[in-house]
């Protein structure tokens, strides 16, 4: 790939520039006029991801488990990203063009960051995503869905944003919480229920895995915690001194007092 396409046309964006340059290398490429298809083969999906706001910014998780039709393809799936020191992104859908996707965002923001000294602003950052969502709505056509999470500490205003995004690209936020995925709906029940603003880092955590949890018991798509062969939940805390993945241990021993108390009841 010709670089010097970035002083001519590239402009500070790694997603313009390879669109100019090698749109090949797209994953969406040749997939323009395509009419939607029935009966494509299954192809590895992961499935919920979440977010929501505390006290000291903003909390991202997601299971680990991505199917291929009725089976299990994957028990380790990762599915939420950093995207920058302030940003982080999780993504549910076709796992190939997600895992594509967050690794294009990244690089996105690193390349604009050192063209530009200086990063892109979280609105930014939100909007540079929209543009790639609305790119793979081809793909999404054809049933390659890729739908994210964004979040991010705003440095300017000093709080943990959420956004979420639609198969067209479109970009909404999120004042409190969100949750997308096949068992999205069964989280969000859940974060409706137990969430509350001001909450202690402590206390999203066990929400975040309280969520998790439910959206397993009733979506088969949504891996729930697996004592065997020690997998949980990612998560990912955001917050104005950058971006913290919680702990396994304690990931396993919230899981665990989870499960003791339902059974306890």
């Amino acid at each position: 790939m010709d670089l010097s396409i970035t002083q001519s046309g590239g402009g500070s964006s790694f997603f313009d520039l390879v669109r100019q340059a090698e749109p090949t290398l797209l994953p969406q490429s040749g997939m323009e006029g395509l009419e939607p298809r029935e009966g494509i083969p299954a192809v590895p999906t992961g499935t919920t991801v979440l977010a929501l706001r505390y006290r000291e910014g903003v909390l991202i998780a997601g299971d680990r488990q991505a199917t291929e039709g009725h089976q299990v393809a994957s028990r380790r799936i990762e599915k939420v990203y950093a995207a920058d020191d302030h940003s982080a992104i999780a993504i549910a859908g076709a796992a190939g063009p997600c895992i594509e996707m967050a690794r294009l965002f990244q690089t996105e923001l690193a390349h604009y960051e050192k063209l530009e000294g200086t990063g892109l602003s979280l609105e930014g950052k939100a909007n540079k995503l929209a543009q790639m969502v609305r790119a793979n709505l081809p793909l999404a056509i054809q049933g390659l869905i890729v739908i994210p999470v964004f979040v991010g500490y705003d440095l300017k205003r000093d709080e943990g944003r959420i956004y979420k995004y639609d198969l067209a690209g479109g970009r909404y936020e999120e004042t409190d919480y969100h949750a997308t995925g096949s068992g999205g709906k069964d989280a969000r029940s859940t974060m409706k229920k137990l969430y509350r603003p001001g909450m202690t880092e402590a206390e999203a955590t066990r929400l975040a895995l309280e969520a998790l949890y439910d959206a397993a018991e009733e979506d088969t798509g949504t891996g729930g915690p697996d004592f065997v062969r020690k997998i949980f939940p990612s998560v990912k805390l955001v917050t104005q001194a950058g971006i913290q993945d919680v702990p396994e241990d304690r990931l396993a021993a919230e899981c665990e007092a989870i499960v003791n108390a339902r059974r306890a009841t």
